[in-house]
């Protein structure tokens, strides 16, 4: 497998946790839907950007 395709496979993992934690967090339906289309769009730089400022449990 290429360097290419592991990082590939990564972000994806990264992303799918992402929106799982996304779809599990208690944010209103429309927060959470932004966090989700910003994961989707920009798949690096969203899953980064949630797990600094996304929303936190208490």
């Amino acid at each position: 497998m290429e360097i290419g395709g592991l990082f590939g496979l990564l972000v994806l993992a990264a992303d799918v946790w992402a929106i799982l934690n996304i779809f599990q967090s208690s944010s209103t339906t429309g927060a959470r839907a932004l966090w989700i289309i910003l994961v989707l769009v920009l798949p690096l730089l969203g899953v980064i950007i949630w797990y600094f400022a996304g929303p936190r449990e208490a």
